[in-house]
């Protein structure tokens, strides 16, 4: 399975793996990956697709079967992947963390119920109160089942995550006694914070959730 790590420029002792949006590991997630690593992290992306597309696309219609070609068991092996990745690189599993964008959202938030990470963050995951795909249940069941903290980052205008399904999802976990946060931002949809080249990327939101999820990264894995 191709990865696209970014290495941090000087010493590093935690590392995030860093989950893709719709459209693929292209130069938005490449830059997220640089970005943590900007600030010490080892980054690394699995590319999700690679069982069906070799490179990303463009479009969501292009991006819509092949989101719907994932499973949760061919994710959770390619999460494992790069879980192996930061662990031939010396990252110790209390020091690793995962993030995800989009649909990559949905999966940091199932993978924050694993057992296998430190901390997780989610930027607008979908799927709150039905599951997108097999194998992995809908995030207000992750939601209740967390093994590690984790951190929500949404926007009230997004058509696809209501703000009734995101104050579910608060309150559900924050009956798990483990550190949790939601952030909502009245005047941002979906993909309002990874790629700056795209209509739905809103820049002041995008840089406080962006300071929220280094902030949370920096308290948990280091």
């Amino acid at each position: 399975m191709p990865l696209t790590a970014t290495v941090p420029a000087g010493d590093f002792s935690a590392g995030i793996v860093v989950i893709q949006d719709a459209l693929g590991v292209g130069d938005a997630l490449a830059a997220a990956t640089a970005r943590l690593a900007a600030d010490g992290y080892l980054a690394v992306a699995p590319h999700l697709y690679h069982r069906v597309a070799e490179a990303p696309v463009t479009t969501f219609d292009e991006a819509r079967p092949l989101m719907a070609s994932l499973n949760g068991p061919d994710m959770a092996h390619d999460i494992a992947d790069a879980r192996g990745y930061l662990d031939a690189a010396g990252i110790e599993p209390a020091h690793m963390g995962i993030v995800g964008f989009c649909m990559g959202g949905s999966v940091s938030l199932w993978q924050a119920a694993s057992g296998d990470f430190a901390a997780s963050v989610t930027f607008y995951g979908g799927g709150v109160s039905q599951a997108r795909w097999k194998g992995v249940p809908p995030g207000l069941e992750s939601g209740a089942a967390l093994t590690c903290p984790w951190l929500g980052l949404y926007g009230d205008k997004d058509r696809s995550i209501t703000v009734d399904e995101v104050e579910r999802l608060r309150a559900v976990v924050g009956t798990t006694g483990l550190p949790t946060s939601i952030v909502r931002y009245a005047n941002a949809g979906h993909a309002f914070a990874l790629d700056p080249q795209s209509p739905s990327y809103v820049a002041d939101s995008a840089a406080d959730a962006w300071g929220h999820a280094l902030s949370w990264f920096d308290a948990h894995l280091r």
